[in-house]
């Protein structure tokens, strides 16, 4: 009886059996690649000659802008990557917004899209997915964007575990089939 009061303690503690998401309350950080490919069925703001639309794509404070796709009305594409620094646990979207550049006036806004973060960071590669382009709750269109997520290698998020265990208790990990070299 009393070997299994130990073992049972030993399973308490051990990070293995911590409780699931104990970790989750924090994003990962690392880089964030944006492919931004192309829009296509956005409404043309300009009524003479076809728009030239660009977008403004932002990650909380961060916020970077494509080339203006010069008379491409409402069918643009951009091709172009853009890489954003993901520190923690605020980023959980990227809003991208979709205006049209115009000369001698303020730029239209065309739409927005909003891309939860979240499916990112567990599958680290989402391929070029069109995603709704709304403006005032209306759909608008579509943006094509790929995703790419590489996390950073961080020391200390594996040494997290280690800390606030009574003294001795290495020892009776190593006694019971050395769970302290497992990959966790």
């Amino acid at each position: 009886m009393i070997i299994v009061k130990q073992i049972n303690i030993q399973i308490k503690e051990h990070p293995i059996f911590s409780p699931v998401g104990s970790d989750s309350d924090s994003m990962p950080s690392g880089k964030l690649q944006v492919l931004l490919v192309s829009a296509k069925g956005l409404h043309d703001t300009d009524f003479f000659t076809k728009m030239d639309p660009y977008v403004t794509i932002i990650c909380r404070t961060q916020e970077q802008k494509s080339n203006v796709a010069s008379g491409q009305g409402s069918s643009p594409e951009w091709n172009e990557t853009f890489v954003f620094s993901l520190t923690g646990d605020e980023e959980q979207e990227l809003v991208i917004k979709i205006k049209d550049s115009d000369v001698g006036s303020e730029d239209d806004t065309v739409g927005e899209a909003k891309i939860p973060l979240e499916p990112l960071f567990l599958a680290e590669s989402i391929p070029p997915t069109p995603y709704n382009v709304v403006i005032n709750d209306q759909f608008c269109g579509e943006v094509k964007v790929g995703l790419e997520f590489i996390p950073e290698e961080t020391r200390e998020h594996g040494h997290r575990h280690g800390h606030g265990h009574g003294h001795g208790h290495h020892e009776e990990e190593r006694s019971y089939g050395g769970w302290k070299e497992s990959s966790y």
